[in-house]
């Protein structure tokens, strides 16, 4: 079946470097089709993370905001360094408690699944600690989360 809703980006120009990125990111990420127009990148249709997307290449257009996020769900600690570390490189902006601004302007959640399991605890003191400590962190730290979940954070 199609996928319904498909996120639309805006690119200032610079579609062609973005899709070169993702899809050195992403296992599974790959360009599905592309329109020139004026000799140059248009559009393109993507998939990447298991969802289609289409990029726009058209500058002056609006930019992006921290409005809308694409969120990397992340299995363990080295999944969180590896996007981390890849959708910073090149000129990307890391903000607070796992965002970050990529350097095309997309903003990205790069969140370790233990976090979302800890923010769950039915124990709500548990999941305050780990709360508490997400809203210190820059880059998401699973052992520094479960410690403070634990109350054993130092």
């Amino acid at each position: 079946m199609a996928q319904k809703v498909t996120p639309y980006l805006w690119f200032q120009g610079d579609l062609q470097d973005a899709l070169d990125l993702y899809t050195s990111v992403f296992d599974d990420a790959e360009v599905l089709s592309t329109t020139e127009r004026d000799g140059g990148l248009f559009a393109a249709t993507f998939r990447m993370g298991g969802i289609q997307l289409t990029g726009f290449n058209a500058p002056g257009g609006p930019r992006f905001t921290d409005a809308m996020s694409l969120f990397v769900d992340c299995a363990d600690q080295a999944e969180v360094d590896h996007y981390w570390d890849a959708l910073l490189a090149g000129g990307g902006t890391p903000t607070q408690c796992g965002w970050l601004v990529d350097r095309f302007g997309v903003s990205w959640q790069v969140v370790p699944r233990r976090l979302m399991e800890l923010l769950e605890d039915p124990d709500p003191e548990r999941a305050q600690r780990a709360t508490a400590e997400m809203l210190t962190q820059v880059k998401l730290d699973v052992a520094r989360l479960e410690a403070a979940a634990d109350g054993t954070l130092g």
